[in-house]
């Protein structure tokens, strides 16, 4: 049995481009982002890269996607054993994914999914943007990646009961990564309580072509979030890339649109928080839906989502970067959507048996079941992030670890947890100077002035 070298390369390559999709997270939540807090946010996303990356290969991917031996529990989580970080093997049934099926080895299929985990961890700070201590986030990343994120993607990918019993479909992470995310960051902004000053002070982004340079990576690098979920590269995967961009391309619009006719102006902000809730929405249906149907999910995602930010302050929560606006929202409308616009002639495994044992949407005559099974399975997702984010941040506050001082976040939380500041304001006059940052006094470099003009 040989390497298929074309899908090989094919998810190497997407597996970079997801990567590349949380550095572009960190500019875009750190331009949303006051400028005082701005490290300390661009740094949740960073630490995900390391920690998560060893954890995932430690013990993630086994107990994510490998298969346990007993079938009742195999429904909750994956092999404690089969994938242990060894990469031992041969070119045989067990070392290539899917037993050979798609010809990629199987570790190359752990690096690509390990880029998946990076990111949904990451997601999960911007609810908790500026009043967090750094040493509570790794905390609660590691508590919560392991405890929440682990499972949930054996549930709905790895063969557990979302994806094997509910037969509830996700192509590229609406549940397993932005339901999951946004019902965690909504947990974790409660537990933290709101911002010193918020919703009373202008707390707007304080770099906006941050917020657009990271938006445009995201698009980027979602096509190999998205187009990358096939594994091979066949029809379906080109249905996926290219609702991946008319649907990101809608939502883009819809924001605009909404926010023009609300505000009398539109915004660069705005503009690129749609082309994010169009991204979130269109994943978990890429594969599933036909372009027409990806425009119209987009055009409404743009608009839901530019008015469900506005939640926050009618309910009262802190969700410093809306996540739950755009994240948990859009991968509930994406989710949903399925149940509407699936159809076999975009992926003809839907309904196959063996194959993914769903129904086509309603709109293509398959009644309401495949909706019902989309609600259930995000509902799970949903109830389930939300309690164990909750337990875990009241367990880190309990421990007095959890949130900065108010002084600290009043004078800023780069300086108080980092030691560090994005922007030096320090006069081009000011004091010391370049002779400062050459370790000489300035009274030290005057006289050496002088000494040379003597000398001249």
């Amino acid at each position: 049995m040989e390497i298929n070298t074309g899908n090989t390369a094919w998810l190497l390559l997407s597996s970079a481009l997801v990567l590349l999709m949380t550095p572009g997270l960190a500019l875009f939540y750190g331009g949303l982002n006051r400028s005082k807090g701005v490290l300390n946010m661009m740094m949740m996303s960073f630490s995900c890269i390391g920690l998560v990356s060893i954890l995932w290969t430690i013990y993630g991917f086994t107990l994510a996607f490998g298969t346990n031996s007993n079938s009742g529990l195999n429904n909750i989580i994956g092999s404690f054993s089969q994938y242990f970080g060894t990469g031992t093997g041969t070119i045989s049934e067990e070392w290539l994914f899917l037993g050979g099926k798609t010809g990629i080895p199987t570790y190359v299929v752990m690096v690509f999914q390990m880029m998946f985990a990076i990111i949904t961890v990451a997601l999960i700070s911007g609810g908790a943007s500026d009043r967090m201590k750094f040493g509570g986030w790794v905390l609660f990343a590691f508590g919560w990646f392991t405890l929440v994120y682990i499972p949930v993607a054996h549930w709905v990918w790895g063969g557990g009961f979302i994806g094997g019993k509910l037969h509830a479909l996700d192509f590229a992470g609406g549940t397993a990564v932005h339901i999951n995310a946004g019902a965690a960051a909504l947990a974790l902004a409660l537990v933290l309580g709101k911002r010193v000053g918020w919703p009373r002070e202008n707390m707007r982004p304080h770099n906006v072509p941050f917020v657009a340079l990271g938006a445009g990576l995201l698009w980027f690098g979602w096509f190999g979030f998205n187009a990358g979920s096939e594994l091979t590269v066949d029809g379906t995967t080109v249905f996926a890339f290219i609702n991946t961009q008319v649907a990101t391309a809608a939502a883009l619009v819809g924001w605009v649109v909404v926010e023009w006719l609300r505000d009398g102006k539109p915004t660069l902000v705005g503009a690129s928080s749609g082309a994010v809730a169009g991204l979130v929405a269109i994943t978990p249906a890429c594969g599933f839906i036909a372009p027409i149907s990806a425009i119209i999910l987009g055009l409404i995602a743009g608009a839901v989502c530019a008015l469900a930010v506005g939640l926050k302050y009618r309910f009262g929560y802190d969700d410093s970067l809306d996540v739950v606006g755009v994240h948990f929202v859009g991968g509930w409308l994406g989710s949903l959507s399925i149940g509407f616009f699936a159809t076999n002639q975009v992926n003809a495994a839907i309904n196959s048996d063996p194959g993914l044992g769903a129904s086509e949407g309603l709109f293509y005559g398959g009644g309401l079941t495949q909706l019902g099974h989309q609600f259930l399975g995000s509902l799970s997702v949903t109830v389930y992030s939300f309690v164990v984010a909750a337990i875990l941040a009241l367990i880190i506050k309990s421990v007095k670890l959890l949130r900065v001082s108010d002084d600290a976040e009043v004078s800023g939380i780069d300086v108080a947890d980092h030691g560090e500041s994005a922007y030096d304001f320090t006069p081009a006059g000011g004091s010391g100077g370049a002779f400062a940052m050459a370790g000489i006094s300035s009274k030290d470099g005057a006289d050496s002035k002088a000494d040379e003009k003597v000398a001249g």
